[in-house]
Order: structure tokens, then sequence, then C-alpha cells
């Protein structure tokens, strides 16, 4: 029983490290009464106190546990971590205080409340998520639950983060428009908390050896900066449908175990955007490529895994998968609400990028499934199956078919209106693009130039440019 009093102590420790954690986001409050030269020279300031704090400061002793005989090491190490967290913190806001400053009187300046958004999602809402991890963690330590179980803290707390971030960096934003006469639209503002959150999540989700302390203040920083060069806005109930939707189909994912946290959370990104910028039906058609996905990921999968070609985690996908096939979706779907005036051409370029990477995706997943010899696609010898660049007839024709469903999709739904030419652009740019694929991966891949995220992802644009070039020649 006395592992349970020193599991308390330990929470209490930490609790007490997240409410500083917290403290540190109220710097915002001075933001309109001091220049951006002095909040400069602030955070430059703090870095160099955190580096030569003396491990001995009485503030340690508050937040950290008094260690048991012999362990005076392990508290060494928590407090120099603690530091170097704190410094990591200090270190973002002094880049995005330098980037403002140098951007100051420029067309990209970096706003003032695009940083404040950005240390609130980085302090309240991570400090937020911390309390809810470590409460879940306690639970499960009672229970004596598994880790497989303990892996079900990272959501609520994710979600907390997301949550608590949204509504921070949109109150920072009006703490800042309050006090400075500046004018910021309300639509935007909110439009850039939940990009911000959302990234931040995103960041937070991802195993790194970078600190969380440094990607999320960063991350959610340059997201915001991004988006609100742009200018554009929507109103909050739209926003906050896309955000709605975007979660719950992540979600759908994580539980049946097609994606990961990582995922889940870039998977939500993309759909708040694509849907915000373009609309729903087309983050319902990248949607299919992901179903699709998933579903011939565990088509065969124990044969496919007896000859070593599965997909690793049990066919799970994580943020790389989800960005190296999506990535030019999402640019073109931007480019439909930023010129509307061009939205054939960019409507024909999106159905062929996600073509692509359903047809390549069918045609990994089923093509390796074959009995008869793949053939290297560069010089058409026999080559052993899951060699980059090995194709079969099974695979082309699973490329083919995966290509055409996409551009059946619009013509089903009444969002074209020449079906022939949407199903022959779709079908023509996601079979091309799929073989592009495996020629880069017969090449650039093979010579370690390219990984297979890479080479998915210069597919993707490939299959985009094919189909917008037909389109093009056609009208």
């Amino acid at each position: 029983m006395t592992g349970i009093p020193n599991i308390f102590e330990n929470m209490e420790h930490e609790y007490r490290r997240q409410l500083l954690h917290a403290a540190f986001g109220f710097l915002i409050l001075l933001f309109p009464f001091i220049g951006p030269e002095i909040l400069l020279i602030l955070s430059f300031l703090m870095i160099l106190a955190l580096t030569f704090l003396p491990e001995d400061w009485s503030l340690n002793r508050y937040l950290y546990k008094k260690p048991l005989p012999g362990a005076r090491g392990m508290l060494t190490d928590k407090i120099n971590e603690g530091l170097k967290s704190a410094k990591n913190l200090a270190i973002s806001v002094f880049i995005l205080m330098l980037i403002s400053a140098l951007l100051e009187f420029t067309p990209y300046r970096l706003p003032l409340y695009v940083i404040a958004g950005a240390i609130a999602i980085s302090t309240f809402g991570t400090s937020s998520a911390n309390f809810i991890r470590h409460r879940k963690q306690l639970q499960l330590l009672r229970c004596k639950s598994d880790a497989e179980e303990a892996e079900c803290c990272l959501l609520p707390s994710s979600i907390v983060l997301l949550g608590t971030g949204i509504l921070t960096a949109y109150l920072a934003g009006l703490w800042l428009m309050h006090w400075q006469d500046i004018t910021i639209d309300l639509n935007m503002l909110f439009f850039l908390a939940v990009i911000g959150s959302v990234t931040g999540a995103l960041f937070e989700s991802i195993p790194s050896n970078i600190d969380n302390n440094l990607s999320v203040p960063l991350g959610s920083g340059m997201s915001m900066w991004l988006f609100s060069s742009f200018g554009y806005s929507v109103p909050p109930q739209q926003m906050f449908f896309a955000l709605v939707f975007s979660m719950i189909l992540g979600y759908l994912a994580y539980k049946t175990k097609i994606a990961d946290l990582s995922a889940l959370f870039s998977a939500t990104l993309l759909g708040v955007l694509i849907i915000v910028f373009s609309e729903l039906f087309w983050f319902v058609l990248l949607l299919t490529f992901f179903i699709l996905g998933g579903a011939f990921t565990k088509y065969k999968y124990r044969y496919k895994e007896s000859i070593g070609l599965a997909q690793s985690k049990g066919g799970v996908r994580s943020y790389e998968n989800v960005f190296s096939n999506s990535t030019a979706a999402l640019v073109l779907a931007i480019c439909y609400g930023i010129y509307p005036q061009y939205a054939d051409l960019i409507i024909f370029a999106y159905l062929g990028t996600v073509a692509t990477a359903t047809g390549d995706t069918l045609a990994s997943e089923v093509g390796t499934t074959a009995h008869s010899q793949p053939i290297m696609i560069t010089t058409l010898k026999p080559t052993n199956a899951g060699v980059d660049g090995a194709v079969t007839i099974l695979g082309e024709i699973a490329a083919l078919l995966g290509s055409m469903v996409i551009g059946l999709l619009p013509v089903i739904f009444g969002r074209v209106e020449d079906a022939g030419m949407a199903i022959a652009i779709t079908t023509a740019g996601g079979f091309l693009g799929t073989n592009i694929d495996s020629i880069l991966g017969a090449t650039l891949q093979k010579r370690g130039m390219l990984s297979n995220s890479g080479v998915n992802f210069v597919a993707t644009f490939a299959g985009a440019a094919v189909s917008g070039i037909i389109y093009l020649l056609l009208n």
C-alpha cells in the first residue's frame, strides 16, 4: 500500500509544475501594454535565466518531490528536464517574437494576436491536457490496468488541449483587440484559433524526440500565421460543423484501428481546411480513399503478414500516411477557395490526386496477394514481390478500378456536368499517377533519395498534374 501515497505525492508535484506552466500563459496580458521589442528582450532574458538557474533553487524543491536515499541522480535528471522544457517554451516565444520584429513592416508580418494565440494553446491548452492525462494515468495505476488501456489517456487529454486551446486563443485575440487600436475579424479569429489548436493537438500526439514546448507553440503559430495571411474567414457555425464532423470521422477511424492518434488529428486538420475552403463533398471524396485504403489493408492481411509484405502496426495509419497522400488534395482545396475562377480545373486536378492515392494503395494491398510473378516497371523483367517498383497485372487492375471509383462518385452525386469526361480524366490521372509512383519507387526510392512517404507525396501531385493537363487539352 506504500505505492499509492507515493503516487499521490508525485501527482501533487506534477500538478504544481503544470500550474506554473499555465501561469506562463498570462504573459499574454502584457501584450497590449508593452511593445514587441520589450517582449522580445523579456523572452531572451527568460532564456538566460533558465539556462543559468541553479539546481538547488527553492522553487525546484517545491516542484519536485524529495528523492529517496540513493536516488539523488534521478531528481537531478527531472529538474534538468523541467528546466529544459521551460527554456524551450521561452525559446519558442523568442523565435516568434523575432520573426514578428523582423517582418514588422512587410506584407508577411506575423501579427501579435497570432503569437498570443500560440502561447495560449501551448500553455493553457497543454497544461489542461496534462492534468487530464495524469489523472487518468493515476486511475489506471490504481486499477493496475495494462499499457494498452493506458494509451486511452491520450485521446481525452488531446481533446481537452483542443477545446482549451480554441477558447484561450480566441480570448487572447479579443484581449488584444480590446486594449489596442486594432480591428480583427471575429470570424477569422475563431478560424485561426481552431486551426492553431488542431495543429497543436497534432504535434502533441506525434511521438518525437522534439520537446512539445518547441513543437506545439511553433507549429500552432506557423499554421495560424499562414492562414492569417490569406485573410480568409468563415462563419463560426460553419467552422464548428467542419471541426465536429472531421473529429467524429477521425475518431471512428481511430476506434476501428484504421488510424492512430496522430492520424486522427491529421485527418481533422485536413477535414476542417478542405470543408472550409471548398465544400463537404470534397472531404467525403478524400475519406473514400481512407476507407478503401483501410479496408484493403486488412484484405488477406494474414497472408501478407506471412510473406512479410503486410502494413506495419496491423495496418494502422499514422500522420505520415495521411499527409503524404493528402497534401496535394489540401493544397488544391485551399486554391479552390482562394481562386474560384479556376474552379473547374482545380476540381479535376483534385479528382486526379485522390484517384492516385486510392489507386496506389489498392495496387499495393491487392497486388501483393497476386500469385503471378511481379515485374519491375522500369525494365519489365521478373522481380520479387514487395520490391520497390514491382507491379502485377492484378495490382494494375486494382489501381484502374480504384481510380474509376473516385471518378464515379462526383458523377453519382451530380457534382460534374460531363460524366464521361469526369470518369475518363480521373481514371487516367489516378492510373498514370499510380504508375509514376511505381517508377519513383524503382528509381529514387531504391537509391535512397526518397522515402515511401516522399514517393506518395510526389506521385499524388503528379496525378493531379496529369488530370489537370488532360482537362486543359480537352477544353
